[in-house]
């Protein structure tokens, strides 16, 4: 476990990689710049982070060649902890390991606390990013919002993708969501290690021999990906 300078105050800083192109969703473009509720997807996260006191700084990073972003949410960077770097990279993994660096750069420490959160998540609400820090502001390793899977699983064959080969237990098995809060100086070497096909930041934490704690999430905070999610999202909004 690493260990950390006595008497300096852990900071918050959300990170959100918005360099992906969202093909499932079938938006026409990047999803995360879909209108949703009048307002970018993108726009509703940026929001609720916004929301969250703890957090003293959020940087959104974009693809090199991003040029949708300002119009998408106008007037993001002009408040102080309103960050922007095109550093984006191919995979998920890249972008977000890019904007460690660039917290560095901006003077965030080692012993910082990084929130990272899907762009796509745009019904993610303060209250659940406070209790995320709260659960997590005093562990040795740092956590996740997640739910317990309650649908049953099956395990398609790998010769006919529409074709069951089994039933997977679903004792003890959590979807993970986002934010992830993991600090600084922990996550950019573990990234480093688990290499750019990892999917999540608690995956690349796990495969330095860690265990993230598990916070429960809520049903509400679903990263959009399929069009079917847009529709359901909008509705949602509308009785909020």
């Amino acid at each position: 476990m690493s260990s950390y300078a006595v008497g300096l105050e852990p900071r918050c800083f959300a990170l959100v990689p918005c360099a992906g192109i969202g093909e499932r969703a079938a938006t026409g473009g990047p999803k995360q710049y879909a209108l949703l509720h009048g307002q970018a997807l993108v726009a509703h996260t940026l929001a609720a982070l916004a929301a969250v006191s703890r957090i003293a700084a959020t940087l959104v990073v974009l693809a090199p060649n991003d040029a949708l972003f300002e119009s998408a949410v106008p007037g993001f960077g002009v408040a102080d902890g309103q960050w922007l770097a095109r550093c984006g990279g191919a995979t998920r993994a890249e972008t977000v390991a890019n904007g460690l660096d660039e917290l560095l750069a901006r003077g965030a420490r080692p012993h910082d606390w990084v929130l990272v959160h899907d762009a796509a998540r745009g019904l993610l609400r303060a209250e659940w990013v406070d209790r995320l820090i709260d659960a997590c502001a005093d562990d040795e390793v740092g956590g996740l919002l997640a739910l317990p899977v309650a649908d049953t699983l099956k395990q398609a064959g790998s010769d006919r993708g529409d074709r069951i080969d089994s039933t997977v237990s679903r004792s003890g098995k959590w979807a993970a969501q986002t934010p992830q809060m993991f600090r600084l100086g922990l996550l950019r070497p573990a990234l480093a290690h688990a290499g750019g096909e990892v999917t999540d930041e608690a995956s690349a934490i796990e495969a330095l021999g860690h265990a993230p704690k598990l916070v429960r999430g809520e049903a509400e905070n679903f990263k959009l990906t399929w069009p079917g999610d847009f529709a359901l999202a909008e509705r949602l909004l509308r009785t909020r």
